[in-house]
């Protein structure tokens, strides 16, 4: 367990807080309008901003913005930086950005024989990572599992003083129904099938509960790293993990298609034949006489299996390939992300090689060609993603921006 940089308080504060979250579960801690949304939105894609850029930047006039940038304020959720820069008419330009004391949130999600959680600050930042052997296929047991170490991590460490603005948990399945909280989830989490799982969750944890996709809440982790979202508009991430999955953002919000289901690749690659995931890796690892079961391990045995591992990833790569032409003829992103539970130096190589590919394949044609990046946050993705789906529903404009 880590705890980020913030202001420590008595626990009896802390489980204030979260009992006032519990109680008011139902109702809004932050209430934005669009034009309010707009302007979070542009500081969270372009970073600190003084009020006369964010007025030209948005197209409303100075005393319009200097209305509402007071009332963000008031509200906690935009503060005042340093002055920098030439004065404007013998006052200092002073910049806004988004306050990390704005709110918090919890994202959380189950691997195989563990949870995972991590709490975010307003601007996206973790402030604490934490982990839990946990190994029940039953919601419920899942969400009074997740209420009891919220309440032992509030005993254990200081948190930032805060709206708390829900839950976010990240589910290995699709949609069905036509019901965002509905889903056909793996296996190993049969409980989690077909049943109202935010109402589910949230009556035990008291809390709003957003529920979103694991490759989905990874892309929205991703698109919201720095050096992606003050770049690009649309973005396809492409996530391996113990199956394959994609997440969309189009036009700086998630995509989720006429049944919700937009990024669910791995039906492109039928089950039973080899497949670019990393449970595919472990397999090949397991068979060449490596006693691991678990993802992590994969790191410290890349020099002992270096030729098996370069196979798998060229084959990998033309297989992802063909994902990232589909997804790029339709989308037209800006750009591609590989992102997984594997080791960083697996996927910067397998971003190079998808990227040679795309390049090698679209030598004639004129038009802009999205880069493939590797993930720089890879397996911790998906549970910030989960954290980050609160914070988004509520702050992110209904249009993008």
């Amino acid at each position: 367990m880590r705890a980020g940089s913030g202001l420590a308080f008595h626990f009896l504060d802390m489980l204030q807080i979260y009992t006032v979250a519990m109680i008011n579960r139902h109702r809004p801690q932050i209430l934005l309008t669009e034009q309010q949304k707009r302007i979070l939105w542009q500081l969270r894609i372009g970073g600190p901003s003084p009020r006369i850029q964010l007025a030209e930047t948005l197209g409303m006039n100075g005393a319009s913005m200097t209305r509402m940038t007071q009332q963000l304020i008031a509200l906690g959720v935009v503060e005042e930086h340093d002055s920098q820069g030439a004065a404007t008419r013998g006052r200092p330009m002073v910049p806004l950005a988004i306050s990390e004391h704005g709110g918090w949130a919890v994202g959380a999600t189950v691997h195989p024989g563990w949870l995972e959680l991590v709490l975010v600050d307003f601007s996206g930042k973790p402030l604490i990572r934490d982990s839990l052997r946990f190994d029940s296929p039953d919601p419920l047991v899942f969400a009074r599992t997740l209420d009891a170490r919220l309440r032992a991590l509030a005993a254990d460490h200081g948190f930032m003083r805060g709206r708390f603005l829900g839950v976010g948990v990240a589910v290995p399945g699709y949609r069905i129904r036509g019901n965002r909280d509905h889903r056909q989830v793996v296996d190993r989490l049969s409980g989690w099938s077909d049943v109202p799982l935010a109402e589910m969750l949230g009556d035990v944890l008291g809390m709003a509960v957003w529920i979103e996709n694991d490759a989905t809440a990874a892309a929205l982790a991703e698109f919201y790293q720095k050096d992606i979202i003050g770049r690009y508009r649309s973005v396809l991430v492409l996530f391996l993990g113990h199956g394959i999955g994609a997440g969309l953002i189009a036009e700086r919000d998630l995509f989720a298609g006429e049944h919700g289901n937009a990024g669910e690749v791995g039906r492109l690659f039928p089950t039973g034949q080899p497949r670019p995931s990393g449970i595919d890796l472990l397999h090949l690892l397991q068979a060449a006489g490596e006693p691991i079961e678990s993802l992590s391990e994969i790191d410290a045995l890349q020099a002992r299996h270096a030729p098996l591992i370069a196979d798998w990833i060229e084959r990998v790569a033309r297989q992802l390939d063909y994902a990232v032409i589909t997804g790029t003829v339709w989308l037209d992103p800006g750009a591609v992300v590989i992102s997984g539970a594997l080791p960083l130096a697996i996927l910067e190589r397998l971003a190079v090689r998808i990227d040679h590919l795309v390049a090698a394949r679209d030598a004639d044609y004129r038009g802009e060609i999205p880069k493939v990046h590797a993930s720089p946050i890879g397996s911790s993705a998906v549970v910030i993603g989960a954290a980050l789906a609160p914070i988004h529903a509520v702050t992110a404009p209904s249009n993008g921006g």
